[in-house]
């Protein structure tokens, strides 16, 4: 399943482009500062925004760089979890890598099929039996769904997080797995990797592979 997807994405050069844009920033601001008549406060404000967007742009490349390896049906994730966004109709699906996942989760109904969008949007439509738990993907096969993860604990910096957010945390804190999550309250869609959670930029979808 590896390609060069990586290489050819359309989002490197955004997110090069973003990233020497902010060193232009950053420097005019550095030179600026020594000048009585500029106060670089506003213009923090704009860095910061700067980095929000290249963070969600960089979460979206490498997403598409993570999940080529494993699975051909990004442009079927991508579909789908956009579809579930502009509905408000939340969502967690889990990506196996290499650490096993059925060992640390309680598992949920068994589907066994191929991953399409309508078969993702089907089961996270609300008032399905399966819309609450987490989907299981294994390569390119929705293994199962309704599937319960381990929550992450709540502290000082996670405690407005909700069920799914937390769920996506704490199976990739004992994991590899790659998790997206669809907010029911915001739509936003967010990527949790490693213990951390990334938001993912929507706005332009991601190509795998030469263009």
């Amino acid at each position: 399943m590896e390609n060069n997807a990586c290489d050819f994405s359309p989002l490197k050069v955004q997110l090069e482009t973003g990233l020497q844009h902010l060193i232009q920033l950053l420097q005019t601001n550095l030179t600026i500062l020594g000048n009585e008549n500029y106060c670089v406060l506003g213009s923090l404000e704009d860095i910061k925004e700067r980095l929000i967007e290249i963070e969600s742009v960089a979460s979206s490349y490498y997403l598409g760089c993570y999940l080529s390896q494993y699975t051909d049906t990004y442009e079927y994730l991508s579909d789908a979890v956009n579809y579930l966004s502009n509905l408000n109709h939340g969502a967690l699906i889990v990506v196996e890598r290499q650490t096993p996942i059925t060992p640390l989760i309680q598992k949920g109904t068994e589907i066994g099929a191929l991953v399409t969008p309508k078969l993702l949007e089907s089961i996270f439509y609300p008032g399905n039996p399966l819309h609450d738990g987490a989907v299981l993907i294994k390569g390119n096969i929705v293994e199962s769904a309704a599937n319960v993860l381990p929550l992450k604990k709540i502290n000082k910096t996670n405690k407005k997080l909700g069920t799914r957010h937390r769920a996506a945390l704490g199976i990739s804190e004992v994991s590899d797995a790659l998790v997206l999550v669809v907010s029911e309250e915001t739509g936003k869609i967010s990527l949790a990797i490693d213990g951390k959670l990334y938001p993912i930029n929507t706005n332009q979808p991601i190509v795998l592979g030469p263009v």
